[in-house]
């Protein structure tokens, strides 16, 4: 019998964040595609769109004119996805299998720049900490509100994607309860911590313990850079294809240097890195296929800023380790992109390309975008 080759024989990686499997198949790598295509992203966008909503001095869908910003702007959304309190009681259920629970909030736009054809790939590091700057101030700000439990930053860019607008911006949804993802994460990271010994090498967590993240992290480090999954890495940061990836050109950036649970904590050195390292992947995922490429990218820390009370009880929070997750639809071209159904929707994730290929691709990719400086 052959040597096992995860390379060539399909198997199952363990994610131990959402401590889900994801099948992975690269001999499928081959299939031909004859499927549906997208349009390409556009790229070649106008520096100023009078009929967009969020260029400077326009007029929003809602009928609020933007100032005539010169960076960063920020507004609460013209459609928010949850309102703020108080919100009425929900009626008692009328079986234990229909319940309902009423969440509030509040969601944020955050506009990147007033150009509208630049995109995190094409801004300076400067503006990008600009951009930084902003998800820290409303981070530290939504989640100090009353009634605040958790907030999600997050980005859609391109279309497929479902970004309804090129204007480059993202968003901040603050809720009453932390949803199911993050939640999910949290205890992974607390069971971790709880029922792990900590390794020498790596950065401990919440009083000492083992951090998955930072474990992980370091394991990383310690694989041959031109055969593992290391993309990009600087002095703070790493990012990369993870071992448990579902899209095929998935980045899980986090800190490796340090054990740090949110972006509040973040030195003004950290910061320049990570405006630094934002820049260099997607760069790097621009110039894969020449477009403008699409993903949707969250930051995943400690639900709401810490309050410093800390005590000898510890609740998911504490385990939190900052970390972002870029997940990008394309898989063999600037049309063809990967779809969740049919397997994945009823059983569980499956890839082809093995995320050692992946990375392998996008390493090779130049850190100077292929339009050139702007």
């Amino acid at each position: 019998m052959v040597d096992f080759d995860p390379s060539t024989h399909p198997h199952r990686r363990l994610n131990p964040l959402t401590n889900e499997h994801v099948l992975v198949s690269p001999h499928r790598t081959k299939r031909p595609w004859q499927g549906q295509t997208e349009a390409p992203q556009t790229a070649n966008l106008p520096q100023y769109d009078e009929d967009c909503y969020l260029c400077p001095g326009n007029s929003r869908s809602g009928g609020q004119r933007n100032p005539h910003y010169g960076e960063t702007f920020a507004f609460v959304n013209d459609f928010a996805a949850v309102l703020p309190p108080p919100m009425p009681l929900a009626p008692a259920p009328v079986h234990p299998l229909m319940t309902a629970e009423p969440v509030q909030g509040a969601c944020d736009v955050l506009i990147f720049h007033p150009r509208h054809d630049l995109t995190i790939a094409r801004m300076s590091s400067e503006d990008i900490k600009k951009v930084i700057k902003e998800w820290i101030r409303i981070y530290d700000s939504r989640g100090s509100e009353p009634g605040v439990e958790y907030v999600q930053i997050f980005e859609n860019k391109g279309s497929m994607m479902g970004c309804s607008n090129p204007h480059p911006h993202g968003q901040i949804w603050s809720l009453s309860e932390v949803p199911t993802i993050p939640a999910q994460e949290l205890l992974s990271l607390k069971r971790y911590a709880l029922s792990t010994d900590a390794s020498a090498d790596a950065p401990k967590g919440w009083q000492g313990r083992s951090c998955l993240l930072c474990e992980y992290a370091h394991a990383e480090l310690k694989q041959p850079r031109d055969e593992g999954r290391i993309v990009v890495l600087n002095d703070h940061w790493v990012a990369l294809v993870p071992w448990w990836a579902t899209w095929p050109f998935e980045i899980l950036l986090l800190p490796h240097h340090r054990h740090i649970e949110s972006i509040s904590q973040l030195t003004e050195e950290e910061k320049a890195s990570f405006a630094d390292i934002l820049s260099r992947i997607t760069r790097r995922y621009d110039n894969l296929f020449s477009c403008s490429f699409a993903y949707s990218m969250g930051i995943h820390q400690r639900p709401i800023p810490s309050t410093g009370a800390g005590g000898e009880e510890a609740d998911e929070s504490d385990f939190a380790h900052l970390h972002l997750h870029f997940n990008p639809p394309l898989l063999r071209s600037a049309t063809v992109r990967k779809f969740l159904v049919g397997f994945e929707l009823m059983a569980e994730a499956q890839r082809d390309l093995t995320p050692e290929q992946a990375a392998t691709q996008l390493r090779q990719c130049s850190e100077v975008h292929y339009m050139g400086d702007v």
